[in-house]
């Protein structure tokens, strides 16, 4: 899986980043100081102790780096998270992802919205208004997600006001299912 992830997810003209959940990857906080990898919570102010471990962090991934050869040979199957492609800074894209971690509610109460679960990101953004994806896309060229059910990495981006779901077979050469009307 890993040498298919890297060829996807690396590209000359692109930061590439993960978006990991706390509460899916085992001792994630120790791991990104252990590794020094580039790294902030979406979370803002001191979190309790509790949460440290359970909050999502973005992760700059960057080819060969001990963090990111650790976090593409293990996650795959085990729901860790997502991945961003964006041309812009680390501090751009953890802006962008900050504005979509907090939704409220039909009471108006603010609720944590887990769009970096790789089961949520897929519903989640079919339902959404050409708007709402331009707004989601506007510093996001693409996210990824696993697919374990059909072994592929599911691949969104948004081409001509359209959200595009490509499916990339971890053995073969893709291919682009559909264009949402």
């Amino acid at each position: 899986m890993e040498q298919y992830l890297k060829k996807y997810l690396f590209r000359n003209d692109a930061h590439t980043y993960a978006v990991l959940d706390g509460a899916s990857v085992p001792n994630l906080p120790i791991r990104m100081h252990e590794t020094e990898a580039v790294n902030a919570c979406l979370m803002t102010g001191e979190l309790p102790d509790d949460l440290v471990y359970a909050a999502p962090y973005l992760v700059y991934l960057e080819p060969g780096d001990a963090f990111t050869e650790w976090v593409l040979a293990e996650c795959w199957g085990k729901h860790w998270g997502i991945f961003a492609q964006s041309p812009v800074s680390f501090t751009g894209i953890r802006k962008k992802l900050r504005s979509l971690l907090i939704v409220n509610r039909e009471d108006g109460n603010p609720k944590i919205f887990r769009f970096y679960d790789p089961r949520v990101i897929s519903p989640f953004l079919m339902t959404c208004a050409t708007d709402e994806l331009e707004l989601i896309f506007e510093d996001v060229s693409y996210f990824f997600a696993e697919n374990t059910e059909t072994n592929e990495l599911l691949r969104f981006n948004l081409k001509k006001n359209k959200l595009v779901e490509t499916k990339l077979r971890m053995q073969e050469e893709p291919e682009t299912v559909g264009v949402r009307k």
